[in-house]
């Protein structure tokens, strides 16, 4: 496994869990009763704004962090070692 398997594994899994997590937070922010909202439209309420991109930033961040994880876990099992990118950033 190279540079090309890594990016394609990190980069597009990373992509791909945000773009999902964004449809899964607008449904289920539909679900629970809440309006549509668009947060980047001045007359929509601040505060409404604020908790969708809260929601949102959250459930993006968690799925780019988990799928990122399991890709570089996958990308070691079978090279058997961590990508570059990863094995020189510090842990802590």
């Amino acid at each position: 496994m190279g540079t090309a398997a890594w990016k394609l594994l990190g980069t597009g899994g990373a992509i791909l869990a945000g773009v999902l997590a964004t449809k899964v937070v607008n449904l289920v922010w539909a679900k629970t009763g809440h309006d549509e909202i668009n947060p980047k439209n001045p007359d929509a309420p601040l505060a409404k704004a604020l908790a969708y991109a809260a929601v949102t930033g959250l459930a993006v961040g968690a799925a780019r962090t988990f799928t990122e994880r399991k890709a570089a876990e996958y990308y070691r099992n079978s090279a058997g070692h961590l990508p570059k990118e990863i094995k020189d950033q510090p842990v802590s």
